[in-house]
C-alpha cells in the first residue's frame, strides 16, 4: 500500500497530546462542578476513557484517509490513432448573404460545433480565409477552446475581399507537415470559374480537400452591420453558390457536401473524413491504474466519531 500525502501521517504525532489535553480539560471541570453533575455531564453512563478512545480513533482515521492511501497495480499504456484535420472558414463578404438564416458565415459555424461532437481521436486546427488566410487555432483536441475561438470570429475580421482557396491550402500545407493533410472548407464557393491551380497544389502536397458548400442557386443579399452591400451604381449586390467548386473536392480525393438543415449530414461527414484519413498518427499515453483506500478510512472516522457521542453503551444502558 502507498500513501499519495505520506506527510500527513506525521499529524498521528498529535494524538497522544489530544489525549493529555482532553484529560487536563476534564480535571479542571472537576473543580467546578458537584461529582454527581458532572458524571452526568460527562460520562453519561458510559466510560469517559471508552469515548475518548472512540473519538481519537475518529481522528486517526481522518488523518490515514487525507494521506489518500492506495494500492498501486502500474502503469497502463494506451495507444490511440490520431488523424489531424484543417478547418477553414471562408469569411469573405458573400459568407454574409442572408439566403441561409441567419447567414451563411453563422450557419458554418453552427455546422462545425455540430462536427465537433461526432469527431474522435482526431486534432484539429482551425483557419480563416478571405484574400489571405489568418490560423485562428492550431492543431488542438481541446474542443471546447476551438468552440470559443470560432464564436468569437466577427465582423471585424472582414477586411478583405475574395474567395483565396489557394491561402488556404497553403496555410494548411505549413500546419500538417509530417501527417496525411486533409482540409475542410466551409464555403460559398466563391466566384472563381477555374480551380485547376488549387487542385494541382493540392495533389503535388497530399492534400485531401473536403467541401461543405453553403448557399443557394437563387442566392441572397449580403449584409455587413446590417448595412446592404451594393455594388458602385448603387445596385444590391446578389450572390450565389459556386457548384464548380466542387472539382476541388472530387479530384483531390475529398468529399463534396452541400449545405442541409439536418445535423446528421455532420456525423456522415465526420465518418467520411476520419475514415478516409485512417488515423494517420500513433498517439501514446500512460495512466496509472490504481485502487484508491481513502475511503474506508473514511467511513470509520464517521462511524467511530458518531460513537463517542452517542456510543452504543448508552444503549445497553438505558436498555
Amino acid at each position: 500500500m502507498h500513501f499519495a500525502y505520506p506527510f500527513v501521517l506525521l499529524l498521528l504525532l498529535l494524538i497522544p497530546l489530544f489525549w493529555i489535553y482532553i484529560d487536563k480539560n476534564e480535571d479542571d471541570l472537576k473543580k467546578y462542578f458537584d461529582s454527581k453533575l458532572f458524571k452526568k455531564m460527562v460520562v453519561r453512563g458510559v466510560s469517559k476513557k471508552t469515548r475518548k478512545k472512540f473519538f481519537l480513533i475518529s481522528l486517526a482515521m481522518v488523518i490515514l484517509a487525507l494521506s489518500r492511501p492506495y494500492i498501486d497495480n502500474g502503469n497502463i499504456e494506451i495507444k490511440n490513432r490520431v488523424s489531424n484535420l484543417v478547418v477553414a472558414f471562408d469569411i469573405s463578404k458573400s459568407m454574409f448573404a442572408n439566403d441561409i438564416y441567419p447567414n451563411r458565415f453563422e450557419f458554418a459555424k453552427r455546422k462545425f460545433f455540430a462536427l465537433l461532437k461526432y469527431l474522435k481521436n482526431t486534432q484539429v486546427g482551425v483557419i480563416a480565409f478571405s484574400s489571405r488566410a489568418f490560423l485562428v487555432a492550431p492543431l488542438t483536441e481541446d474542443f471546447s477552446s476551438l468552440k470559443y475561438l470560432v464564436s468569437h470570429i466577427g465582423f471585424d475580421y472582414i477586411s478583405l475581399k475574395g474567395t483565396n482557396i489557394m491561402a488556404a491550402l497553403e496555410a494548411t500545407n505549413k500546419l500538417l507537415k509530417d501527417s496525411k493533410k486533409a482540409l475542410l472548407i466551409f464555403t460559398d464557393g466563391g466566384d472563381k470559374k477555374d480551380f485547376s491551380k488549387e487542385i494541382e497544389f493540392a495533389k503535388e502536397n497530399g492534400i485531401k480537400v473536403f467541401i461543405y458548400a453553403i448557399g443557394t442557386k437563387k442566392g441572397g443579399v449580403m449584409k455587413i452591420n446590417n448595412k446592404v452591400v451594393r455594388d458602385k451604381n448603387g445596385n444590391v449586390v446578389i450572390v450565389h453558390i459556386n457548384p464548380l467548386i466542387k472539382s476541388l473536392a472530387k479530384q483531390t480525393g475529398g468529399f463534396y457536401q452541400e449545405y442541409s438543415l439536418s445535423s446528421d449530414d455532420m456525423k456522415e461527414l465526420a465518418n467520411i473524413i476520419e475514415s478516409s484519413l485512417n488515423s494517420s498518427k500513433i498517439k501514446e499515453e500512460v495512466i496509472k491504474d490504481r485502487v484508491e483506500l481513502f475511503k474506508i478510512p473514511l467511513v470509520f472516522a464517521i462511524i467511530f466519531f458518531l460513537m463517542s457521542f452517542y456510543s452504543i453503551l448508552d444503549l445497553r444502558k438505558r436498555g
